[in-house]
């Protein structure tokens, strides 16, 4: 029975992050809260945006305020898309409730290529659904999973390149088994008891948790591989070239996002390749240690190409404001990881809505205080950015 002094509704992203922590087991929230060795990145993506200040006005603020925007052809209710994240095992439903829960709130669907749920299902509870890919096993098998991901109906392809292997976080890898067998139940059992209510949403569902990703096979017909067999894949696999980058394009006829940019001539090279749309980000802090949080860069990037291409940020979005700061700094959206798989842990597809919601009231309610009819009208006049907050432009 659930207490009747519980609210499941959840003002914050802070609140939803507290609630899945006492939710989840200790080794997938430790997953879910990675960052690359001593998580200088992971850090500064949130802490960067606390650097900047408002210049908000004190009268004439207009009565409504327009959010609605258009990515890679997709219109969306608000700039803030899905990014697609690896295994979801913080709920049964995982990805296919992720994608209710955006189309719910009408905002783009990021499906990764390391997914737990079929891409069939995730397409089918949100048309706007973009494949996320990785430069993985050879050229056919690549054409492959973009072919399946065609014929499923997703509307844009998502290659992302800012990911490198680290072998070691200073607070220690999570565990993770290659399969849930009897011998891998026997172990994490006694972790999974001491969260009785994620394990019975587990019971409930009729399932377990499985470490399969549906969306790495190259033909329906294949079986699904392993987590760890097809990392292996990608691990072994030498990392394109620019040139590479462009023979991908060309074999995607849609949107055509690059994920990883962070510096203003790579953003060129992306535009050069023929991306219809470039992302700011370091991996949620999983790429280079070290690297500037994305909204440090990204008015680099947005000189550089902003008149030639989309450009979205990731990594650090937090709150409404954190969007705005991005929005005024030149981005068309932004992309979302943690924190939804937060809200997904702690209340599934109403917990992800819940995390939409918080978003868009924080939107809006910094969009009235700058005086902003629409997002359009967001600038760098908004703000009080430090002079040294940005490292110097690679150009």
């Amino acid at each position: 029975m659930q207490n009747p002094w519980f609210n499941p509704w959840f003002e914050s992203i802070a609140v939803a992050q507290k609630r899945a922590k006492r939710r989840l087991p200790a080794s997938v929230y430790g997953a879910l809260i990675a960052g690359a060795e001593r998580g200088i990145t992971r850090n500064d993506n949130c802490a960067a945006f606390e650097e900047i200040g408002f210049r908000p006005l004190t009268a004439g603020q207009p009565a409504t305020r327009d959010m609605a925007t258009e990515v890679m052809g997709q219109s969306m209710s608000m700039p803030v898309m899905i990014s697609p994240t690896g295994v979801q095992a913080v709920h049964p439903e995982g990805e296919v409730a992720v994608a209710r829960a955006a189309a719910a709130r009408g905002v783009v669907m990021g499906l990764s290529s390391f997914s737990s749920q079929p891409m069939d299902q995730v397409i089918a509870a949100n048309p706007q659904t973009l494949f996320q890919i990785y430069w993985a096993g050879d050229r056919d098998s690549m054409v492959g999973r973009m072919e399946r991901a065609r014929s499923n109906g997703a509307v844009g392809m998502i290659l992302t390149l800012d990911w490198s292997f680290v072998h070691s976080r200073d607070w220690g890898s999570p565990a993770i088994p290659e399969s849930v067998d009897l011998k891998t139940m026997i172990k994490h059992g006694p972790e999974a008891l001491m969260r009785p209510k994620w394990l019975l949403d587990w019971v409930k569902s009729g399932a377990i948790p499985q470490l399969g990703v549906p969306n790495f096979r190259v033909s329906e017909s294949d079986p699904v591989p392993g987590f760890f067999e097809a990392y292996g894949t990608w691990m072994q696999t030498p990392p394109p070239t620019w040139e590479d980058v462009a023979w991908l394009r060309s074999q995607w006829d849609g949107p055509f996002m690059v994920k990883g940019i962070n510096r203003a001539d790579e953003a060129r090279r992306a535009v050069d390749a023929g991306a219809s749309c470039i992302s700011v980000s370091t991996h949620a802090g999983n790429n280079i240690d070290g690297t500037p949080a994305p909204i440090r860069v990204l008015p680099e990037v947005v000189a550089a190409v902003g008149d030639e291409i989309e450009v979205v940020m990731d990594s650090g979005i937090r709150r409404g404001s954190d969007v705005v700061k991005a929005l005024a700094l030149g981005a068309k959206a932004v992309m979302i990881g943690r924190a939804y798989l937060w809200g997904l842990a702690a209340n599934g597809q109403a917990g992800v809505e819940n995390v939409l919601d918080v978003l868009r009231m924080g939107i809006d309610s910094n969009m009235l205080g700058l005086g902003a009819a629409s997002i359009a009208d967001l600038s760098p006049d908004d703000l009080i950015v430090p002079a040294d907050f940005s490292p110097p432009p690679r150009t």
